[in-house]
């Protein structure tokens, strides 16, 4: 490990052992697969969704004695760090239901604004400029991240892959908050946080995942991306 990486790896693991995290729209691929991850990390892990049957059927199906479901609303309350997972088309209004209970939390939000047609995948005009700015929008009370928008879910779920060699781009405009993300993101075995920026840098980083769907596509690959030089 070089000077920098370990400087870079000692300022981004703060205490959080203990932390609860909720999976809002968590019965989606991309929630059950970072629920899974993170359980196997050794967090108590709340699958979020519409239906209290279903979220308790995802997390019996993953197994673990830290995983739970909930509706939604019961996931925002009860965890200290919430994941948004939802499908876009219902994100907005899904959010802004939740501000109380979201109120003074950390928000994830790992959701990518995309639409398919016969040419492929494309990024979606969002007015707030990405998902993660229109969750800042609605959740005025919380403290949004934008982060894991380009881990493929279907690496996370499969149970052969022992590591996920990635790195997760991490943004947002305050720094305890990011730091804990990254943090969180290095707990999976092959997977590294790395700061992206502001939270108003969130809108290409999103718009990225149509291009690594294509690549995925075109390569029947998992590709993911690396950030070399740090």
């Amino acid at each position: 490990m070089t000077d920098l990486a370990g400087r870079v790896q000692a300022a981004t693991k703060p205490e959080f052992a203990g932390l609860t995290i909720g999976i809002l729209g968590g019965t989606g691929d991309q929630g059950r697969g970072l629920a899974r991850r993170l359980a196997m990390a050794g967090h108590q892990v709340i699958i979020g969704s519409r239906d209290a049957a279903r979220a308790a059927a995802a997390a019996a199906a993953l197994g673990g004695d830290l995983l739970s479901g909930r509706v939604n609303h019961e996931a925002a309350t009860e965890a200290g760090v919430v994941i948004a997972a939802v499908p876009w088309d219902g994100h907005r209004d899904l959010l802004a239901a939740l501000a109380r209970p979201l109120a003074g939390k950390i928000v994830i939000d790992c959701v990518n604004p995309m639409g398919f047609d016969s040419r492929g995948a494309y990024p979606l005009r969002v007015p707030e400029g990405s998902a993660a700015e229109q969750a800042a929008a609605v959740l005025p009370d919380s403290t949004v991240v934008g982060a894991f928008h380009h881990v493929p879910a279907g690496l996370l779920l499969d149970p052969a892959v022992e590591t996920v060699d990635m790195d997760v781009l991490v943004l947002g405009d305050v720094r305890a908050a990011t730091d804990l993300v990254i943090a969180m993101a290095g707990e999976i075995p092959g997977m590294r946080g790395i700061y992206g920026g502001r939270l108003r840098n969130c809108g290409q980083v999103e718009a990225l995942t149509a291009n690594l769907v294509s690549i995925n596509r075109r390569y029947a690959a998992h590709a993911g991306i690396r950030v070399t030089g740090v």
